[in-house]
């Protein structure tokens, strides 16, 4: 890793549900709005792949020896198929090919029923997304410019819009109101839960995605937006207009329990949740804390600084973790152990904690620092990197594995946990939560 290019970012997140799985807030944090993140989605980008001088942990280089018999060789030549390799790349770029081009082109021009209204623009975007696709790899995508903007501001956990999440009305089809953030401008216009949005700008919303309804709302700090609302009981359209401000999306939430056990959640790994942890974990020192519960539960991952910033934090002296590339580098990840947590631990995972939610949750377990309590997570073990384009464009690949501190790539089998405990719904319906109950009762037997 090199300082040339500063704007390539380690991605551990994004982590697109096996057929069956869907991450349990759903379209709810879809529109956070002005920085929806998804993995899903999530997206965690700070771009910056070198770490600071100031950061609280260190990056070492070497170079694996592919004949060794360690954890990081065994994925790769075990899984590779000796007749699909080449001794040389030949490039799909030729004469050939561009033929092939020029002629779907002109078929699609004369034939398609639709073809006035296809631009250039979508037909090139969707070469570029195509030779991804045929990649295999649900994790390596082509991004627009406008996606990529998007991108950024998402993860990075600060945006300029009106700090209100969105989701898909039920009855309508039509974007919500899901929530409003404490003190944000959507607040503070009148926006309330359960607002229907039926226009942004005097552009009817039924034909938007809810990408394109968050786009709208978003734009540039201290312009306004205006939101035509249907709100139940009242009879006429509510015309609200909404200042957009700069929002730095709440990722970490906290407060003491019974018994003084201090409790964060953590929602995902984005550049402004080390600082808000930092927060959480001097605040609950300070109020007398005897114990800590971390809740990882359907955190999808986000940016691997952030990750080993918050785990230098809570670690001894040792990798955090490491990554291994096609090549054969290894890149560790070390905490100099400074600030070691010295009180009982439990860390919730389930499902849908994935990739930098396992690299925090797999370094406690093998240090054993804390006890996992829940179910199975998700299994991501592989980092992606953002490569951008001087057009503004970007392709985000698959670029190497991690590995747990004791050499463990998760990947496709997560971690199990502890302590094994299915999470009862109907239970939370009386607003109890059996997992955080056993973390609690966990904790308390160790203060005793």
């Amino acid at each position: 890793m090199d300082n040339e290019n500063e704007m390539i970012n380690q991605m551990v997140n994004e982590n697109p549900p096996e057929p069956g799985k869907k991450f349990n807030w759903g379209t709810f944090f879809l529109g956070v709005v002005a920085g929806a993140f998804l993995s899903t989605v999530v997206f965690s980008v700070s771009f910056a792949l070198v770490k600071h001088e100031s950061a609280p942990y260190t990056v070492t280089t070497t170079k694996v020896d592919n004949n060794d018999s360690k954890s990081a060789k065994e994925d790769d030549t075990e899984e590779q198929d000796e007749d699909s390799k080449t001794d040389e790349y030949e490039s799909v770029v030729n004469d050939e090919t561009m033929a092939k081009l020029q002629l779907l082109e002109q078929t699609i021009d004369e034939y398609y029923i639709d073809s006035e209204n296809v631009s250039t623009k979508t037909l090139t975007d969707g070469m570029y997304e195509g030779m991804l696709d045929s990649l295999g790899d649900v994790y390596s995508v082509y991004y627009t410019e406008e996606e990529l903007t998007a991108l950024m501001e998402d993860t990075n956990g600060i945006y300029y819009g009106i700090g209100a999440y969105i989701s898909t009305d039920d009855t309508t089809g039509l974007p919500v109101i899901a929530g409003v953030m404490d003190g944000s401008p959507a607040q503070e216009a009148g926006l309330k839960e359960g607002d229907v949005c039926y226009k942004v700008d005097g552009k009817l919303t039924e034909s938007m995605t809810l990408e394109e309804f968050i786009r709208n709302v978003k734009g540039e700090e201290h312009t306004k937006v205006l939101l035509t609302i249907v709100r139940e009981g009242e009879s006429d359209y509510l015309e609200i207009e909404v200042e957009r401000r700069q929002i730095q999306t709440p990722t970490v939430k906290y407060e003491m329990k019974e018994g003084n056990i201090g409790y964060i959640q953590i929602t995902e790994f984005d550049t402004v949740t080390s600082d808000q942890f930092t927060e959480a974990l001097v605040t609950l020192k300070g109020q007398g804390m005897k114990g800590l519960v971390i809740d990882l539960r359907s955190n999808p991952g986000g940016n691997l600084d952030t990750v080993c910033e918050i785990a230098s934090q809570l670690l001894p002296k040792g990798t955090i973790v490491y990554t291994v590339d096609k090549d054969g580098n290894r890149v560790d990840y070390n905490c100099d152990g400074k600030n070691e947590f010295d009180m009982p631990m439990v860390v919730l995972v389930n499902g849908y904690s994935a990739s930098a939610s396992e690299i925090l949750a797999g370094a406690i377990k093998d240090y054993e620092m804390g006890t996992l309590v829940g179910t199975t997570t998700y299994g991501k073990g592989i980092v992606q990197r953002i490569i951008p384009f001087s057009d503004g464009t970007a392709v985000k690949l698959t670029v190497s594995k991690y590995y747990t501190p004791n050499g463990i790539n998760i990947h496709g089998t997560g971690i199990d946990p502890d302590v094994e405990i299915e999470y009862d719904p109907e239970a939370a319906e009386n607003g109890v939560d059996n997992q955080l109950d056993k973390a609690l009762e966990i904790i308390a037997e160790e203060i005793g």
